[in-house]
């Protein structure tokens, strides 16, 4: 069984360890953003080099929580609605599908869509009164780096250095 995290495919790499482990190899790139170092292996890639030798680490890891607006009760209730909606639509078009023989009936997907905004609303007050007013905005978290470094396997670090090095000088040849 191989348990994935959210950003695998769910297959496991040949070479790869199966449990986390720190990342090894010698820096050949240190870059401020995660561009630029992506760009960075491209490079390397698109000159032949053998990619899978490299590893971009985030290193100064930064949890960044950029405020998106004020919450007030009619956007919670409004958006609690839409959310509960789209779920009431989707399970009321399930019924309807299913639930009579002569063809699609769209009575499960009118009770479906009320049912959904009520619920969605409930439950999107329920879960804003519970804060009682010590989280009265939404906001989007994102974890970041301060730098990201690319380290290669020893047998290929200054190739790869050198690649980066004429990146680095703007000569693309």
């Amino acid at each position: 069984m191989i348990v994935t995290g959210p950003f695998s495919s769910g297959r496991q790499a040949p070479g790869l360890p199966r449990l986390p482990t720190p990342p090894s190899g010698w820096p050949i790139g240190s870059y401020a953003t995660y561009e630029e170092a992506q760009r960075a292996v491209d490079y390397l890639a698109d000159n032949e080099f053998q990619v899978q030798d490299v590893t971009i680490v985030g290193v100064d890891l930064m949890l960044v929580e950029r405020v998106i607006g004020k919450l007030s009760w009619g956007r919670v209730l409004g958006t609690g609605a839409l959310s509960g909606a789209w779920f009431g639509l989707f399970v009321g078009l399930l019924l309807g599908m299913f639930s009579s023989a002569q063809g699609m009936s769209y009575a499960p997907v009118l009770v479906g869509l009320v049912a959904g905004v009520v619920f969605g609303a409930a439950f999107a007050a329920m879960s804003y009164a519970s804060t009682r007013g010590r989280r009265d905005f939404s906001s989007a978290s994102q974890l970041v780096a301060g730098r990201y470094d690319v380290l290669c396997q020893p047998r290929n670090a200054e190739q790869g250095r050198n690649l980066l090095a004429r990146l680095a000088m703007g000569s693309h040849n």
